[in-house]
């Protein structure tokens, strides 16, 4: 069986698309998933499926449609995709000052053109960001909230997520630990 993580887009944010985890948990098991637990109230899903990521996020999007009457994306990796994505960041190893942070952008498929020219055409100040196949890894060197850069995150589409990097790498603990 394959370990997933699956990031639910939009999910308990401002008072919108509420799910608890717990009803949320109960309807993947009730679809067949095997081992389901959730980490935060955002919609961070880790399960075991024999099914393929592209049957298997639609499912799961039909699910929730069916069961709590909203429509979003789920992003599907697998626990190696995830631990290459943790891996791979280019700011990883940046020691943070307070209020810098990284983000990463997950997305179903590589970023559209558009992203990448929106991105580009993106006032930054100091902010960076770097688009790596499915993923954008952006470095925010102030607070998010006061970023030129992160103000662009809204713009991205319905068909990535974002998630901070302690986010991402406890995920990544998690999905070790269900392999061990």
């Amino acid at each position: 069986m394959t370990i997933y993580i699956a990031l639910l887009r939009g999910i308990n944010v401002s008072g919108h698309n509420k799910i608890k985890m717990a009803e949320l948990k109960r309807a993947l098991e009730a679809m067949g998933l095997h081992r389901v637990q959730t980490y935060i109230q955002s919609g961070n899903v880790l399960f075991e499926s024999e099914e393929g990521p592209e049957t298997l996020r639609q499912r799961i999007e039909e699910e929730i449609r069916a069961v709590f009457g909203i429509s979003i994306t789920v992003v599907l990796r697998t626990a190696g995709e995830l631990e290459r994505i943790v891996a791979e960041c280019p700011y990883a190893n940046i020691p943070l000052a307070e209020g810098e942070s990284i983000h990463v952008s997950i997305w179903t498929e590589a970023p559209p053109q558009k992203v990448v020219d929106l991105l580009s055409a993106s006032e930054r100040d100091i902010d960076e960001y770097h688009i790596h196949g499915r993923e954008i890894y952006f470095l925010f060197r102030q607070s998010i909230l006061d970023s030129k850069l992160a103000k662009h995150l809204h713009k991205l589409g319905d068909t990535a997520t974002t998630s901070n990097w302690n986010t991402m790498n406890k995920l990544a603990a998690l999905a070790k630990a269900m392999q061990a």
